[in-house]
């Protein structure tokens, strides 16, 4: 008790907790352009550029890598592990480094200069991969007629496509965390009419990159498969160097908000400070008034004021205030000592969202088949449409793309608003039930997955035609392609509103890179199995599962355990959502006169 005394008399002037409302604060600071954190917002005059160079880069970006698989297979004259290996090891990387790009853009440089070094680098490494096709020395010979052993990728050609997909990682640490955010910054949140603006802003975004998506895999993978494979990845090249140009002719329009520090070094301190005060009791409930360090938020703040929860409990201990610990003017003497309830509660948000961000990782690891082994089987399955035309395999991802653009507006415009008729709840249901759905959903399509693959491996043998083609279409494919575009439609879709949701408003680069960690995850989890199956499987004669020649390999088995694997996490989810607390959750009453009242609840649950 004596401790709680000496905490309570330690605070010079206590510090209200609800001083001015949020609305205040955000009036106030726009009132005085010193204290605003920026000028007035460019709005849909910056949309061409933002957009544009958002669409440029991503056309290029998936153009590029749509049908890499068959590249690696064909031209570099990998084996299938070997390829599905380069892949998700270089996926892995290529997800996991934006969390360094938010760091380096929060703390020191900012979005658009973060988006403008990671753009070039996005160009060296687009113009270093278009050179391997180009140039002869640069990627191995090409297989004679009849020839059964190709050729392999030496060191320095191996090192070259390494160095290109570096350049591709680093501008992708740049540019992924920082685009959406960058195309809010543009809009005033304090105003109805820029709280419109953003909502339409993620609407067009989401538009323009299913758009950009369904072009790179259809025109820009025919002309790779087709054409030239230059001429493929040059086209790329080229719309990368255009969107560069496009975002540098809006600098004049554009809205910058310097950076304000990063929350990674936030995080660091709460935990240091709780560790330092770990030996102080918390004081009960109704003598907390004036024991925690809780000050005002800056009036330029765009973060929503976070009241002091009971979860995580020891973490409040480093809002604990001891003597000598605040000055006079109601500022931290030492930041490694004292922290904010503010800080807590944001450090809080991270480590109550992570057991649901990773119960998301096998959900993904099945999604991102599509561009694996999907690839290789497509390739042994009779590909025309009509005699003289044949679909590209890379193309195929278009069927659960389709699936995605024909689901969304069909549940946004009939679906929901009947749902939220019975449910109360704003959108129909919860983000966490939308995610759950969705891992449904991949698991059903890995056992489709599983069952086609064997019915194709069966034609296969039967028929036993001199290339290993099966004489059955490729359509066989678009069932698990339907379901696994059912899939991303709730689950991926809901993720990214999940975390943009639930994290506080300054983090909003951290929780744009949070999923791409998800996927990271499932890219590490793939390239994992695929080693230990090649490695483990087989024997007495038999080949593995994933052998070089799919025809003797049983890929159908490895589509099941991604299944079995799915259904385990999907128990773990579930055990993780029913605990999970949202930070706000808005709920529609219907009034007596047929208007709805809409109200914010704290606290609620899945």
């Amino acid at each position: 008790m004596e401790d709680k005394k000496n905490n309570k008399s330690s605070m010079s002037s206590p510090l209200p907790e609800n001083g001015v409302s949020d609305e205040e604060k955000q009036t106030s600071g726009s009132d005085s352009p010193s204290k605003t954190r920026r000028r007035k917002p460019g709005g849909w005059r910056a949309m061409p550029y933002v957009l544009g160079n958002e669409t440029f880069e991503r056309l290029a970006s998936i153009g590029l890598l749509a049908n890499f698989m068959q590249f690696l297979l064909e031209v570099f004259h990998l084996d299938q592990v070997s390829a599905s290996n380069v892949l998700n090891i270089w996926g892995g990387v290529t997800n996991f480094i934006p969390l360094l790009g938010a760091f380096i853009c929060d703390a020191y440089i900012g979005r658009f200069w973060t988006i403008a070094f990671a753009s070039v680098f996005e160009m060296m490494g687009m113009l270093a991969l278009t050179m391997i096709p180009w140039l002869p020395k640069l990627h191995p010979p090409p297989c004679k007629m009849g020839q059964h052993e190709c050729k392999k990728p030496n060191n320095s050609q191996m090192g070259f496509l390494v160095m290109g997909l570096g350049c591709l990682s680093i501008g992708s640490a740049g540019i992924r965390p920082c685009s959406i955010p960058f195309g809010v910054d543009q809009f005033d949140s304090t105003t109805d009419e820029g709280r419109k603006g953003i909502a339409s802003f993620f609407n067009w975004y989401y538009t323009s990159f299913t758009l950009v998506l369904i072009i790179a895999v259809t025109v820009v993978v025919y002309i790779q498969d087709s054409v030239s494979w230059v001429l493929g990845f040059g086209i790329p090249t080229i719309l990368i160097f255009l969107s560069i140009i496009l975002f540098f002719i809006g600098t004049k329009v554009y809205v910058y908000v310097k950076p304000q520090g990063s929350i990674f070094s936030s995080f660091i301190q709460v935990f240091v400070a709780s560790y330092k005060k770990r030996k102080l009791m918390l004081p009960d409930e109704c003598e907390s008034n004036g024991v925690f360090y809780d000050p005002l938020l800056p009036e330029w703040s765009i973060v929503k004021k976070l009241p002091l929860t009971h979860k995580y409990r020891w973490l409040n201990k480093a809002a604990i205030v001891m003597e000598d610990e605040v000055n006079t003017d109601g500022t931290c003497s030492n930041k490694w000592r004292l922290c904010s309830i503010q800080q807590i509660e944001e450090l809080k948000c991270i480590l109550k969202i992570i057991p649901i961000w990773s119960a998301g990782i096998i959900c993904f690891t099945a999604i991102g088949q599509q561009g694996t082994f999907t690839i290789s089987r497509a390739l042994k399955m009779d590909r025309h449409l009509g005699p003289n035309f044949q679909i590209p395999p890379g193309s195929l991802s278009v069927i659960s793309m389709i699936t995605v653009g024909i689901w969304l507006p069909v549940y946004d415009r009939f679906i929901m608003p009947s749902v939220t008729k019975i449910t109360r709840i704003e959108g129909g249901i919860t983000l966490l039930q939308r995610i759950g759905i969705g891992m449904v959903f991949s698991i059903l399509s890995m056992v489709v997955a599983g069952i086609t693959e064997k019915a194709r491996r069966n034609s296969a043998i039967t028929h036993n035609s001199p290339d290993g083609i099966a004489p059955v279409t490729v359509m066989w494919l678009a069932p698990q392609l339907v379901l696994m575009g059912f899939a991303e439609a709730f689950n991926i879709l809901g993720q990214i509103e999940f975390y943009n949701k639930e994290f506080p408003e300054n983090m909003s680069s951290v929780a744009n890179s949070l999923f791409s960690c998800t996927v990271a995850g499932a890219s590490y989890i793939s390239s994992l199995l695929v080693n230990l199956l090649h490695n483990t499987t087989g024997g007495h004669g038999h080949p593995d599962w994933l052998t070089n020649d799919i025809n003797e390999g049983r890929v159908d088995n490895y589509y099941y355990l991604i299944a079995g694997l799915g259904v385990l996490n999907l128990f773990y989810f579930l055990y993780v959502a029913r605990r999970y607390q949202y930070k706000t959750r808005i709920v529609v009453d219907d009034g007596i006169k047929g208007y709805a009242d809409v109200h914010e609840l704290h606290d609620m649950k899945y």
